[in-house]
């Protein structure tokens, strides 16, 4: 799959805008997407996502817990965004949450937002999950 990037704004929205393309290309569940989409569909997906992920490294740098209202809204957005590639269990999702903290592609491009981020969104991806799926 290839995308083509824009440079946001914002260098953490950049720099999530090459988290969601070098993720849905090599990421552990990329064998999962299927790519229907069309140039524009995917230049949509890697805006959506430079936003989403820049709303969680702010809502961490503000010293908002994993676990607030606002934070599990985000999660719902986030989750809602995944159901364009695939529909996760449970289990799956917090399983993609937790390729945010070990060693990967996706903690690595986490870590190089926000120090700390892949495990605030893991940490709110599994409160989420727990209780709404």
């Amino acid at each position: 799959m290839s995308l083509m990037l824009r440079i946001t704004v914002s260098p953490p929205a950049y720099r999530a805008t090459l988290l969601y393309t070098s993720v849905m290309k090599f990421g552990i569940h990329s064998e999962q997407y299927q790519n229907n989409h069309s140039k524009e569909e995917e230049q949509k997906f890697t805006q959506v996502f430079g936003e989403l992920t820049s709303e969680f490294a702010s809502k961490m740098a503000e010293g908002v817990q994993a676990g607030d209202e606002s934070v599990q809204a985000l999660v719902k957005q986030h989750y809602d965004f995944i159901l364009q590639f695939w529909t996760p269990t449970k289990e799956a999702y917090k399983s993609l949450a937790m390729s945010y903290i070990l060693p990967s592609s996706y903690r690595d491009h986490y870590e190089d937002i926000e120090k700390g981020l892949g495990k605030f969104h893991y940490d709110a991806v599994c409160i989420w999950a727990d209780k709404n799926l």
